[in-house]
């Protein structure tokens, strides 16, 4: 990261490389000495990363979905279960046992 300009380090494209080669060779590290990945030193290890080099990056806010998605997403388990019920009644009825 210190080998980035200062004003690259919040632009991911420029920034992913490197943080995925950092984690790469943390789970490396980790299996060659048979530790569990991840564990708090390497948790540590990118917290203080993120603190140093990504405090200063805007984040977008997490927003509710608009009111139609959150809708369907609900709607859809909530009228799906009368049909499975259904099909699980008629299938017992008939005395089939096979599929």
């Amino acid at each position: 990261m210190e080998s980035l300009n200062s004003t690259d380090w919040c632009i991911w494209s420029k920034v992913n490389s490197l943080y995925s080669n950092l984690s790469t060779c943390t789970e490396g590290i980790c299996d060659c000495l048979w530790i569990p990945y991840p564990n708090p030193v390497v948790e540590q290890t990118f917290v203080s990363l993120h603190s140093k080099f990504f405090e200063d990056c805007a984040s977008e806010e997490l927003s509710d979905p608009p009111p139609a998605i959150v809708f369907a997403l609900v709607i859809t388990p909530i009228c799906l279960i009368p049909v499975m019920v259904s099909l699980v009644v008629l299938k017992t009825k008939n005395g089939d046992g096979s599929s």
